[in-house]
């Protein structure tokens, strides 16, 4: 049993760990999801060797996950700016998620039913994870890039994050009920789902406007967020995706005075919800950070490597990361020519991919089809991909500082 003030001092330090982590990543570009994975590595060894253990642990992840996925998904919609201007951005970056998520998933399909001889089902269930960017480690990584580029990677990683687990909910319950992939009354109804949600979506943001407008007591935001966290733990049941319900509850509120007609503005509650979006993005952004944190960790601290020595686990990862910049690099050679080319490279894996995993494993029918994406595996993909995307991320950074240099200089003389 370990003291309770040892530890206190623990997490402190680990917490002040990870903002360290995080500034390093700033400045270097060096994903600092890694680190964290690597500290909760170190901390395995050493609770180890002193014979301590953490209980339920494989509870206990999933649970983290889960309420960082709400809590990146409402951060992710509040720092998204909607206007006119945006408009273009937002219908690409949104088009890019769509088609990157369905070309990867139909290409990692393919390599897992003619490479790894899987089965149809498997095969798709097992792509879409792997299919999805992780806007908890993209969204932060972008900030070494030209203000156009960082908000495209901002909206596709987020978008990216709600259709990958809207798409990977829908394969499985067709697939668990027994049901064809592709027809008109499943399709038919999964979009009257979707207007249903988005109806509904509307209605809670007005409740959940009022209420934040009408609450005088000084705690009120993490009342806010639990109330979300109760819908998307009901909706998740009911197989409702109510994650689009947070997406759009952040949405509006990050842009209420440009979303809201003027009439609704004058509205003194709806104003002083709108006024409050500081205060709010600030304790959903802290919330995200120490969840986030400690997830990484934790995962880390999962980590064991005493079978780590397999090469065919490393082919199998290596093979996938592959395949997942050769499509992206197609996508965004061909259809965004516009963007820096670093946005090549910028397709990490994460929090989506390993909680989609593990919901994958704890079916039944699906635990003993997919041996061959295994922890491992998924290891190398989540490693492999952040490490690419920041070698893309420095090398295509200092082609455009010399090239941005070498055009001043040519102005100057």
């Amino acid at each position: 049993m370990i003291n309770s003030q040892y530890l206190i001092v623990l997490i402190s330090v680990l917490i002040v760990f990870s903002y360290l982590f995080d500034l390093f990543a700033r400045k270097t570009k060096f994903p600092s999801v890694i680190l964290l994975m690597l500290t909760g590595v170190i901390c395995r060894a050493a609770a180890d060797y002193w014979g301590y253990e953490i209980k339920y642990l494989n509870q206990i992840i999933p649970f983290m996950g889960t309420v960082g996925l709400v809590l990146i998904v409402l951060e992710g919609a509040l720092e998204l700016e909607v206007n006119r201007e945006k408009l273009t951005l937002i219908y690409k970056s949104f088009l890019s998620a769509f088609m990157l998520l369905l070309l990867t998933t139909a290409g990692l399909t393919t390599i897992f039913m003619n490479y790894m001889d899987m089965g149809w089902e498997a095969s798709v269930l097992n792509a879409i994870p792997l299919s999805v960017i992780s806007s908890s480690v993209a969204i932060p990584s972008a900030t070494a890039l030209g203000k156009n580029d960082q908000d495209f990677v901002t909206y596709e990683s987020t978008f990216s994050d709600i259709i990958g687990i809207m798409f990977f909910n829908y394969c499985l319950e067709q697939f668990t009920s027994h049901q064809p992939l592709v027809s008109i009354s499943s399709l038919g109804f999964l979009v009257l789902k979707i207007i249903g949600i988005i109806i509904f979506s509307g209605l809670l943001v007005w409740v959940l406007f009022q209420l934040m407008g009408r609450l005088n007591h000084k705690v009120k935001f993490f009342l806010i967020i639990s109330i979300l966290m109760i819908f998307y733990a009901v909706g998740k049941y009911y197989h409702l995706p109510l994650l689009v319900t947070i997406f759009i509850f952040g949405v509006f509120l990050g842009n209420s005075k440009t979303l809201f007609p003027k009439f609704i503005l004058l509205n003194r509650h709806f104003l002083r919800a709108g006024n409050s979006l500081n205060e709010f993005h600030l304790i959903t952004a802290e919330s995200t950070f120490l969840v986030r944190t400690f997830f990484f960790l934790l995962f880390g601290f999962s980590i064991t490597f005493g079978n780590y020595y397999d090469v065919e686990d490393f082919m199998n990862g290596g093979i996938i990361v592959g395949a997942i910049l050769l499509i992206r690099a197609v996508y965004m050679l061909l259809i965004e020519r516009n963007h820096s080319k670093a946005l090549i490279f910028f397709s990490p894996r994460g929090l989506i991919t390993i909680l989609l995993f593990w919901q994958l494993q704890s079916v039944p029918e699906f635990q003993f089809q997919s041996k061959a994406i295994n922890e491992k595996v998924l290891l190398v993909v989540i490693l492999g991909s952040m490490l690419v995307m920041m070698i893309g991320t420095i090398g295509f950074s200092v082609k455009e500082e010399k090239k941005a240099e070498k055009i001043n200089t040519d102005e100057i003389e």
